[in-house]
């Protein structure tokens, strides 16, 4: 699995069992923008209905599922194919609204930088 997919997956199981946060409404409307250490972005698409799309930084499209737990968000790839482990991660702070930015690890440990970005720009 790539750095990219998990950070598209940021934030990257099953449906969701719980109704999302209060702090991810802000992204069902926005794109969440991540930032690799060399430079290479990523776009990630929350949806309510506990579905994601995302773009890697090599252009390809990839989708999944995405829920709670506890303090986390975890998701798991479905398209274009199926990645049985999850990704989970602090629920990003985007109750502050677009423009609201934060740091997260991604799959190997490396920080990567979130931005909420304005609009759905690029949605597949």
């Amino acid at each position: 699995m790539s750095t990219q997919l998990v950070a598209a997956a940021i934030m990257g199981a099953a449906l969701a069992a719980s109704p999302a946060p209060d702090v991810l409404k802000p992204a069902f409307s926005n794109t969440i923008v991540s930032v690799y250490p060399d430079g290479k972005t990523t776009r990630l698409w929350l949806h309510p209905d506990g579905d994601y799309d995302a773009q890697r930084a090599n252009g390809q499209r990839t989708g999944g599922e995405w829920e709670i737990k506890g303090e986390r968000v975890c998701m798991t790839q479905k398209r274009p194919f199926f990645v049985p482990i999850a990704f989970c991660t602090a629920i990003p702070p985007t109750a502050g609204g677009v423009g609201a930015s934060w740091t997260a690890k991604g799959l190997k440990g490396e920080p990567v930088r979130h931005t909420l970005t304005a609009g759905r720009g690029a949605l597949p």
